[in-house]
């Protein structure tokens, strides 16, 4: 099966490099990754040049700035793979992380999404101790309490749904998941820690406030849920954030 890596970037000098080396380093080596820059105004052009001599790289430039949902959504419809991963210029995965995931797609070849545990590091690279462990397996009404599946660590399978495109809306990667498990479908963990979410000052992470509107939007105006259901998945999304900020 080939993976195609899904990456929008946008001013990560400081971070791309070991983004892409840490998919050039992957134990499973059937993979194309595809970076869109969204007019980086600093040096990440000059750090992902040297990359492209490796022929599964490919780089796009936007004319004009138009966000990660444009940059992603344009990447996918380039990709060619059977399967469509998701990493952001300033994360990691482990070495082994697509050959975890494909191994799970080939027992089970009519899963949707595998996914994976992630922990998280901090600007400096460094793990901070704080690991996200997800469920075994996520239907829709279970994600509708709290995403449990990472983007960076987020897999869907292009052969068996076709291709799936982002909406402009914050925590649009929440929405595409809603969309492919609101179909029946099953995603499965792989049941390890596969990755490592890069905490820094822009993080969705660090701007809860904002994060709890757009959760609230998408229950009444995405989902199109009633007042009552939506303040109630809303509670257990609250109360899976305050277990999650103190989980260790």
């Amino acid at each position: 099966m080939k993976v195609s890596i899904v990456m929008p970037c946008y001013n990560s000098e400081k971070y791309v490099r070991d983004s892409i080396l840490s998919v050039v380093g992957q134990t499973y080596s059937d993979w194309e990754l595809l970076v869109v820059d969204d007019c980086s105004t600093d040096k990440s052009i000059e750090v992902i040049e040297p990359f492209l001599e490796d022929n599964r790289i490919k780089l796009f430039r936007n004319a004009t700035n138009r966000g990660p949902v444009f940059s992603r959504n344009f990447a996918m419809e380039n990709a060619s793979g059977e399967i469509i991963a998701f990493l952001d210029s300033d994360d990691r995965w482990y070495d082994n992380k697509l050959e975890k995931q494909i191994a799970l797609y080939e027992r089970a070849p009519d899963t949707a999404m595998v996914y994976a545990d992630y922990e998280h590091i901090d600007a400096k690279g460094e793990q901070t101790g704080k690991v996200l462990i997800a469920p075994e397996s996520v239907g829709y009404k279970d994600i509708l309490k709290t995403c449990s599946i990472g983007c960076l660590t987020a897999t869907y399978n292009r052969k068996l749904l076709g291709k799936r495109y982002f909406i402009e809306h914050g925590h649009e990667d929440y929405i595409l998941w809603l969309s492919i498990l609101k179909q029946g479908y099953l995603a499965l963990n792989v049941g390890e820690v596969l990755a490592q979410y890069r905490i820094t000052n822009d993080s969705i992470s660090a701007n809860k406030f904002r994060a709890a509107g757009w959760q609230w939007s998408i229950y009444r105006n995405i989902e199109k849920l009633g007042l009552l259901k939506s303040l109630w998945y809303f509670s257990t999304y609250f109360l899976y954030g305050v277990r999650n900020h103190y989980l260790k």
